[in-house]
């Protein structure tokens, strides 16, 4: 049972609920996600599952593309509709679709976000919503993220109405939080808002419908068809070099041997992928800092 699981996260679970579950279906201790989800949020969740756990972090970088819904006239404690109303102003005005994309166009590229005190972002070893249910504002640290592509989906020209809602789809970085950028749109705007619906429709090349649900894993857990869910290592690492190597080579890959370092490889930058002729990914090998005619491992695969 090596693998990632793409999982289509149903709303009302946390990351960790749908990891515990995993492990409860699949009969493993070894599981762990590639980037938290909040609980009213669903969609795209790669779940990495034995092995695979030692290649998420080469998973989470990738970027994130979502659709939601900003509503203006409300803020509330977690920049979401699960929070408490802390503010409220009547949309006073029309607004309209010229004026939301101005923002969008204003919002893309690189920007400076602070993160909800509703997050899982740690401050002196506490996380910070720790301190908000314990009622402690506490300073937080300002981080530069990247909005690749921001779009309004909604077909109306103008908007009108005590609150305004409307949809709207981005591609951003690892790390950026929508909720606060829902904020951050109505600020521009001039008015309160929230983030009042989310769902995470890709993470890096994997989108919506390459996910399962979890009825449809209860039903292979059912028929023991679990592994056929799981997308094997090799092809998870898409993204990078790949090396086939034979079965003498491969042994000294799994002990974690200094490989000569083929000329094919030379201006390579980052990792490659060893594998066997039979795809089966053994271990992520890089140049040798100081022995430029060698390649050392960085993760074995065990």
């Amino acid at each position: 049972m090596d693998g990632v699981l793409l999982l289509d996260k149903p709303v009302g679970m946390t990351s960790h609920d749908c990891v515990a579950r995993i492990r409860r279906l699949f009969k493993i201790k070894k599981a762990g996600h590639t980037g938290t989800l909040d609980p009213n949020v669903s969609g795209v969740l790669p779940i990495c599952i034995g092995k695979a756990t030692r290649i998420a972090e080469f998973l989470t970088g990738t970027t994130k593309t979502y659709e939601g819904e900003v509503t203006l006239g409300i803020a509330t404690t977690t920049e979401d509709s699960s929070g408490e109303i802390i503010a409220a102003q009547k949309v006073d005005r029309v607004i309209s679709r010229s004026e939301i994309e101005a923002v969008f166009q204003q919002l893309t590229g690189e920007i400076a976000q602070t993160p909800p005190m509703y997050s899982a972002i740690k401050v002196k070893g506490k996380k910070l919503y720790e301190y908000a249910r314990a009622g402690i504002e506490i300073e937080r640290p300002t981080r530069i993220v990247t909005i690749h592509e921001l779009t309004l989906l909604d077909e109306r020209n103008e908007f009108s109405g005590n609150t305004v809602s409307f949809r709207f789809r981005v591609t951003c970085s690892k790390g950026t939080y929508i909720r606060t950028l829902a904020v951050m749109i109505g600020e521009r705007l001039g008015y309160p808002a929230h983030m009042s619906h989310l769902v995470r429709t890709a993470a890096g090349p994997f989108s919506l419908q390459d996910c399962v649900t979890f009825m449809q894993i209860e039903q292979c857990a059912e028929r023991g068809e679990l592994q056929s869910l799981l997308l094997p290592i090799e092809k998870a690492l898409f993204h990078l070099p790949k090396y086939e190597i034979n079965d003498k080579v491969a042994e000294k890959v799994k002990n974690g041997a200094l490989l000569p370092l083929p000329a094919f490889l030379r201006s390579l930058e980052g990792p490659v992928l060893m594998v066997t002729k039979e795809r089966e990914a053994l271990a992520l090998y890089i140049k040798h800092p100081s022995k430029p005619h060698l390649m050392k491992p960085l993760k074995v695969l065990r």
